[in-house]
């Protein structure tokens, strides 16, 4: 019964998209976003490339179905009929004539009817794809920005690391020199501010790689700096998984697409059928006679004419080419449906990613940093009373910022994946701050 209302969600009528295409044409709508994401996003979908070919070829396809649906241009012509070839002369046969004429080639009823529909479906379709790849570039922009993000958290943790680590380093240098300290002590500290040296040099890179990357996306003329969206607030994901399965079988612009090729290829059938009726080519035609010889004055000629073309040739022609047609409809079938079973699982599957890193961060952001903390303190108050090692309490002090980093990994992930599921969705989710950081 489920899969029977699903089904029912996604026969959308053609009539119906350009009002779906019109709310999520606004860059705002597409997904959720932070401002600083939103607006690239907003520059993205403005200046790509890409966007702006599909939206020509969705003006193109527009202007086009008019023609589908038009007649061809009548023909006119002129031509001499019966001139006796051993003169040459107007006046010496009776038949002998200037004829003018006007040709207009007609299809079977209903042909022009089903090539202005077929045309209006790859319109929609077209409308369809720029909506989908529109959607493909804000998750791309917004995921790789979270990347960005990320990476700057960690260069920032990575700087306070350098400044914890740089301060533990002065403190054994001089404990070392006072005699109240080990060398090892010393060059521990110096091993772990090289590691974070090289840690930040391989992120200075990362973030460049990441910030070009953008500025493909947006098709910017120039290099720009990207400001990193930092600081996010933890969103608590409240959804029912049944109701985005639904909401990705309505509102999926990749199904629309797909929805628009099964129109296409039903057309596609019954224009295949129709090429067993004849076309008609009407003529109408002026012939003008000149008096004979005699001065007699002959009368003019005025002739009509139908001509059709013959099936002579069905076997090679019209059976093949219904044949191929309903392989198409058949093709177009199975990767529309494909497509309608594949979404709930992607959507499943997502929302179960979401619902994991929640709680991974919960775990971390709850837990794990204020029990590192706890920890990273005792172990200080044991070195100084030589009870732990220097390692220990080095390691101690670094695991905590560590945390507090692998804690923004999952909030930043948590963020992509979001952009991913609205992607699938079509539409932004409508979520809940909680708070946190």
């Amino acid at each position: 019964m489920k899969r029977f209302a699903m089904l029912l969600l996604v026969t959308i009528p053609a009539m119906w998209w350009p009002v779906v295409a019109a709310k999520t044409a606004q860059g705002a709508s597409l997904l959720w976003a932070p401002p600083s994401v939103a607006r690239i996003i907003e520059e993205g979908v403005a200046q790509n490339k890409e966007i702006q070919s599909l939206e020509a070829q969705v003006e193109k396809f527009k202007e086009l179905v008019p023609f589908a649906g038009a007649l061809e241009d009548p023909r006119l012509g002129i031509a001499v009929l019966n001139l006796p070839t051993d003169s040459f002369r107007f006046d010496q046969e009776a038949m002998t004539q200037k004829q003018l004429f006007v040709s207009q080639k007609i299809p079977w009823f209903g042909k022009l009817s089903l090539r202005s529909q077929r045309q209006t479906l790859e319109a929609s379709r077209q409308q369809a794809l720029l909506e989908a790849k529109t959607l493909e570039l804000a998750r791309k922009i917004a995921t790789t920005c979270y990347e960005l993000g990320f990476v700057a958290t960690s260069l920032r943790i990575n700087e306070r690391l350098t400044n914890m680590v740089t301060q533990m380093l002065r403190a054994s240098e001089t404990r070392y020199a006072a005699g109240m300290g080990l060398q090892h002590e010393v060059l521990q500290a110096q091993v772990e501010s090289t590691k974070l040296l090289d840690e930040k040099i391989a992120l200075e890179r990362q973030r460049q790689t990441l910030e070009d990357r953008i500025s493909e996306l947006v098709n910017r003329e120039h290099f720009a700096p990207v400001a990193a969206p930092e600081g996010l607030s933890y969103f608590d994901f409240m959804f029912d998984l049944e109701d985005l399965k639904a909401q990705s079988l309505q509102g999926n612009p990749w199904l629309r697409v797909r929805q628009a090729e099964v129109d296409q290829a039903a057309v596609d059938v019954k224009l295949a059928e129709k090429a067993y009726w004849p076309d008609m080519d009407f003529k109408l035609a002026y012939g003008q006679r000149d008096e004979d010889f005699t001065g007699r004055d002959l009368p003019d000629f005025v002739s009509t004419s139908v001509v059709i073309n013959v099936p002579l040739w069905q076997k090679n022609r019209q059976d093949k080419k219904l044949a191929a047609a309903k392989k198409g409809r058949e093709s177009a079938m199975k990767v529309y449906r494909g497509l309608v079973e594949a979404l709930p699982y992607r959507v499943d599957a997502l929302a179960g990613e979401i619902r994991n890193i929640q709680e991974n961060y919960r775990l971390y952001a709850d837990a794990m940093v204020l029990q590192a903390e706890q920890w990273a303190r005792s172990s200080q108050t044991a070195y100084e009373v030589g009870k732990v090692e220097f390692d220990t309490m080095i390691h101690a002090k670094i695991r905590v910022l560590r945390f507090e980093l692998q804690a923004q990994r999952y909030l930043y992930t948590i963020y992509q994946k979001r952009a991913a599921l609205e992607e699938l969705l079509g539409s932004p989710l409508q979520t809940e701050s909680v708070g946190k950081r």
